[in-house]
């Protein structure tokens, strides 16, 4: 089996989504508890004494996690009102404003523990462009599995802390 430093350090550089994660097939890839669909259903953010609801009071949005150590989250507010325009890229700059604060997405590859557990991300791609090759380990972004619940917490570099709440819809 693959020590748990070196199979962190080959997620997080991009090398476990390659075709074979593990070099030596004989070997099974260890327990998974964050792999499958996720649906947020609640989120918060707390920063400077407040607490708000950054996605709104119904937060829409997804999490998946691959086997071959992909991930994919959409995070938004179902309640940001439509551009006037019908276009995207076409938003007034207060309609652009408020699309950009009210959602994120990105993808990457992730890393999980001898014991299963999310152990880190690599970002690849957001549409927060200040995130692509943003590195985060256990410490900073922390996925806690209590059956099908999911509680993420992240530390935002502003110090904010956003915590959501998944719920699971599907499980390989």
């Amino acid at each position: 089996m693959i020590a748990r430093p070196a199979l962190l350090a080959a997620a997080l550089a991009g090398v476990a989504g390659s075709a074979a994660p593990y070099p030596d097939a004989r070997v099974a890839p260890p327990r998974n508890a964050v792999l499958g669909t996720w649906r947020m259903v609640a989120a918060t953010l707390e920063q400077d004494g407040r607490v708000t609801h950054p996605y709104g009071p119904r937060p829409a949005g997804m999490l998946v996690f691959t086997a071959d150590r992909h991930f994919v989250e959409v995070l938004t507010d179902p309640a940001t009102p439509r551009f006037a325009s019908d276009r995207r890229g076409g938003g007034s700059d207060a309609e652009n404003r408020r699309a950009m604060a009210a959602g994120i997405g990105f993808f990457g590859t992730y890393a999980v523990d001898r014991d299963g557990r999310f152990a880190g991300n690599r970002v690849e791609g957001a549409t927060f462009p200040n995130w692509v090759g943003a590195v985060r380990d256990a410490r900073a972004l922390r996925l806690e599995v209590a059956g099908d619940r999911m509680t993420e917490t992240f530390t935002r570099p502003d110090g904010g802390r956003l915590r959501a709440v998944f719920r699971r819809v599907t499980q390989p």
